[in-house]
Parts: structure tokens; C-alpha cells; sequence
């Protein structure tokens, strides 16, 4: 998928730096400097040597970038796009953000395409996010004065503000000036207790070996090797990956890496001639990362990723699969750290040979008996023990469909933006203790292979056969929609929005269990910023 012109039109307005296409230039300033040359002349220094308004302000690497964006097209502001780079590693690293203090909004930040966000406050939802997300406002730090500042903002840069809906039905000025900058002041404050102990933390150094597990939706799982290497400056890094996928298939590349905040993850790497970005975490002891990738051109399509650092304390960061059926055999592939030693699995699943055991991994073959108890299983490798590593099932209860809701979006057909797929897979689960489907005790099996379809979801689709036009979705669960524009094949040349049902049909042992989701086909997505 070709969605080279959208990346050069967000490039345009300021763009992604979040994920080290951009590196801090060796001939560029340092950030102290650069910050005085390029934002002191508009922000003055105060008496207590602060830069007015940039001090009072902690936000993630995302949300500085959004700022430098803003002040560029609001003010003119002349930016060299490795100035940027740097200014943004710079404010990240002195006014960033605590590892707590992000971590309700990692699912944002890693543009997860299925995530809905809970309501965290009535009043935030109706005044904040009823045209963002939570982690738009979440992910700053202020001090009240300053969020006051931001409802001003508001106001003067659209000046509808207070006539658009869950806005017009209230004294939406006098709530926006008195509770509101009161309430995300007490919620997001700017001096914090968490932010202070981090800032103390030494940065880890982040070279070496690591062993990487992760699952890509569509694909499957997949295991292998990053390499870490400095790059001259402390916080960046090149890589290089060596994966394989359970499906056969491999995947090697390169590319960089720079850590912000000590914590934050952002990479851009190639891997067989596709460009992805990676946002991390790293762990407060330096041995683990974590968070999602994603294609640069298409962020709906991506993995999860896990990685330990190789030589650590004994670990087993995951089983390969992670599930089995009673009275079959399988191999297996634990990975992790430190992993010498007798393998084990419990009960009913019995070792048959060790094909291959390093400290990094190890492969064994294994029986599981008819009579196995179903459910979740521990894995050891000696000291290393993973307590929920492997689900054992006889027959699956129920089959659903994740993710549960999701959304696509027409596009292409000659435009500027394109097509945004819905990715989908079939997840099988057992029924809890109290025997009922679809409830909380529910234990997920994993990931099987499906049949998918779709069909229409409503009446308003079936009178305008939504499942006709919306788009088509592959043997891998890909929804890929129809291009957008009029389409005078449809009832009044509609264009070819929809109102799905996905489903998924499992074979499981001869029986076919079916699950569904609610997919919604919309239009395109014409202001995409780094946090929605």
C-alpha cells in the first residue's frame, strides 16, 4: 500500500519526529542553545532565569513536537527539521514525563487502531474529549495558570468552540476558565512527586544483544534477535533485527533508535524493504522494552513487541505457541535469559526430547495427555518461570472476534489520503468457573485460524448493501475498503461507507464455532496528528 503522499503532507505541517527519522544534527546547536536562539526572542527569560511559558510545561515527545509544529505554523517560526529534532530531545529529556505518569496512555501513543478509551471524568469528556483523546491532554503537565492559558487558546483559534455540540447546551466559557483549568490542575499537575524521582534516574545504556517476541495480527507470532549499538551520543542507537515468523517466513533489517525521558522508545527501522516505526517503553532496570510497531505508511497494521536483554536475570519472556490441545503433540519455543536447566511444564505435558537449548532460547518437543487438565499452564527452564506462559484446552467454548469494534476508512481513488484497513483475528476461550460464555472469568486460549466474511450489519445496511460496496476482507481477516468518492452504482451515488458485521468461522475439531465484530467503514481522516 502506496500512502507515500499522505507521509510527505503530514511531513509538511511538522510530521512524525517521534520515531528518529530524524536525528539531532552533528552541526547543529545544543538544545540549551537552540532553545534560547529560536524560542527565547518570543518566550523571555524570567527573573528567576525560566523561559516564560516553555517552563511551566512538561509533555511527551509527541506533544513537544506538536508544539514546535504549532509554533511554526501559527508564528512563523523558522525550524531546520534536525533543529527540531534536537529541540524535541532536548524538552523531552528536561520537561518530559514519568514512566507513571504516561502509562494510562500507551495504547495512544502506539496508535493502536482497535483502543477505546475509557471515560476518566464526566466533565473532561464533555469539555476535552468530545474532540480528542484523554492522552491529548493526559500526556502534558501544567500548572493551573498554564491550563488557563489553554482554554484561552482554545477560544481564540476556534472561535466556534462554544457553539458546537456538548458546548452550546452550557456556560461553556465560564466552565472553561473556573472548573476546568481547576480540575486538570489537580489531575495533571506540573510539579510531581514521580517526575522529580525520575529525572534523578542515570539513563541506561540500552547496547547489547536482546531476544524479541512478539505476535502480529494476520501473521502470527514471531521470535529473533535485536542488536544494539551506540551511536555516539548517549540516548541513540542503530539496530538490527533478525526475526522468524511461525509461519515460515523471516524478516531482517536496520535502522535507529533514540530514547527520550530515559524511557520512551522511538524507532525507524526497515525490515525486508518495509519502512515501520517502534514505540517502546524501557523498564526502570534497563532489561526490558515493550510497546507496539507499526508500518510508517499505514500505523493500523503492526505487532506487538516484547524484548529482554540477553544475559539478564533468568527470565522466560514467552512461549511459542501458547496454547495446546489435549492428546496431540507439539514443539515449542521458550525464550528468554539465563535458561539452563531441566524443562518444565506441569502436570499432563510431558517433555519428549530437547531439540535445541541455549541460554536464549530453547526448543523441546512435547506430549500433552488426553486427560489434561484444561487451562493456564507455568513453563520453567530452571530458575526462569513463566506462571501463565501456556493454556492447555480440550474443545473451545466460544469464539469472538478482536478486535471487538474497530474502524476503516475509505480513501485513495486518486486522493490525497488513503485507504485505512481493519485488521482482525479469531481468538478461542474457555468458559470460567461459573460455565457461562462471555463473561469475566472467561480464560482466552489464543489466536486460531478462521474463515472470515462480512455482512450487513442493520437495517440502513441491508437497504444499502453495505457488504456490496464497503470493501472486502482476505483469508488473513484484512479489511481492505472500497476507494472513496461518489459511487453511482449505489442508491443516490453514495460513497462506500458501511455498517459491517465481520465474522470469523474456527474449525475446532470438526465443529465450527463463529464470532463476529461491529466494523464501521467512514470517510477519510483529514487532520492526523501524532496524538489524536
Amino acid at each position: 500500500m502506496d500512502r507515500s503522499a499522505n507521509t510527505r503532507r503530514l511531513a509538511c505541517a511538522g510530521g512524525l519526529l517521534l520515531a528518529a527519522t530524524l536525528l539531532p544534527g552533528s552541526g547543529v546547536a545544543a538544545g540549551p542553545q537552540l532553545l534560547q536562539e529560536r524560542c527565547g526572542s518570543c518566550h523571555e527569560r524570567q527573573p528567576d532565569g525560566s523561559l516564560a511559558r516553555i517552563d511551566n510545561l512538561r509533555k511527551s515527545p509527541e506533544g513537544w513536537d506538536m508544539t514546535l509544529v504549532r509554533m511554526r505554523l501559527w508564528h512563523g517560526v523558522v525550524l531546520a527539521p534536525e533543529e527540531q529534532a534536537t529541540l524535541v530531545r532536548h524538552l523531552a529529556d528536561t520537561q518530559g514525563l514519568a514512566p507513571e505518569e504516561s502509562a494510562p496512555y500507551r495504547a495512544v501513543i502506539e496508535r493502536r487502531p482497535d483502543h477505546v478509551e475509557p471515560e476518566r471524568d464526566p466533565t473532561l469528556t464533555e469539555m476535552c474529549a468530545r474532540c480528542h483523546t484523554y492522552a491529548r491532554f493526559g500526556l502534558q503537565r501544567r500548572d493551573r495558570d498554564e491550563w488557563l492559558k489553554l482554554a484561552h487558546t482554545h477560544l481564540g483559534q476556534w472561535p466556534t468552540i462554544e457553539y458546537q455540540a456538548l458546548a452550546r447546551d452550557r456556560p461553556w466559557w465560564q466552565i472553561a476558565t473556573s472548573e476546568v483549568p481547576d480540575l486538570l490542575a489537580r489531575n495533571f499537575p506540573l510539579d510531581t512527586a514521580a517526575w522529580r524521582a525520575w529525572r534523578q534516574r542515570p539513563a541506561a545504556d540500552l547496547a547489547g544483544r536482546w531476544t524479541v517476541a512478539g505476535d502480529q495480527p494476520g501473521r502470527g507470532s514471531y521470535a529473533g534477535t535485536l542488536t544494539v549499538t551506540g551511536a555516539g551520543e548517549t540516548g541513540r542507537y542503530r539496530v538490527a533485527y533478525d526475526l522468524a515468523y511461525a509461519d515460515g517466513g523471516a524478516a531482517d533489517g536496520d535502522g535507529v533508535a533514540v530514547v527520550y525521558t530515559g524511557y520512551e522508545w522511538r524507532g525507524s527501522v526497515t525490515l525486508d524493504g518495509a519502512a515501520r516505526q517502534e514505540v517502546l517503553a524501557v523498564a526502570a532496570d534497563g532489561n526490558h522494552l515493550a510497546g507496539r510497531w507499526f508500518l510508517t505508511d499505514a500505523d493500523e497494521i503492526g505487532g506487538d513487541l516484547r524484548a529482554l536483554r540477553q544475559g539478564a536475570p533468568a527470565e522466560l519472556l514467552a512461549v511459542q505457541p501458547g496454547h495446546l490441545k489435549a492428546g496431540t503433540t507439539a514443539t515449542l519455543r521458550l525464550l528468554g535469559s539465563r535458561l539452563e536447566g531441566t524443562v518444565e511444564f506441569g502436570p499432563g505435558i510431558r517433555v519428549l526430547r530437547v531439540l535445541e537449548q541455549t541460554p536464549a532460547g530453547v526448543t523441546v518437543e512435547v506430549a500433552v495427555a488426553a486427560d489434561a487438565a484444561p487451562g493456564p499452564r507455568a513453563a520453567r527452564v530452571g530458575a526462569a518461570t513463566d506462571f501463565a506462559a501456556l493454556t492447555v484446552y480440550r474443545t473451545l467454548d466460544t469464539v469472538r472476534v478482536e478486535p471487538p469494534y474497530t474502524i476503516a476508512r475509505v480513501g485513495g481513488n486518486g486522493g490525497p489520503v488513503p485507504k485505512v484497513d481493519a485488521q482482525f483475528q479469531a481468538v478461542g476461550y474457555l468458559n470460567g468457573e461459573d460455565g457461562e460464555p462471555g463473561t469475566a472469568d472467561d480464560l482466552r486460549v489464543g489466536v486460531f485460524p478462521a474463515t472470515w466474511s462480512t455482512r450487513n450489519h442493520g437495517e440502513a445496511a441491508v437497504a444499502m448493501d453495505d457488504a456490496r460496496f464497503a470493501g472486502q476482507i482476505d483469508a488473513s481477516g484484512l479489511f481492505r475498503p472500497g476507494p472513496a468518492g461518489p459511487n453511482p452504482a449505489r442508491p443516490m451515488a453514495a460513497n462506500n461507507v458501511g455498517d459491517l458485521t465481520v465474522v470469523a468461522s474456527v474449525d475446532d475439531g470438526g465443529r465450527t464455532l463463529e464470532g463476529n465484530a461491529h466494523l464501521i467503514v467512514t470517510v477519510q481522516r483529514w487532520n492526523d496528528p501524532p496524538l489524536r
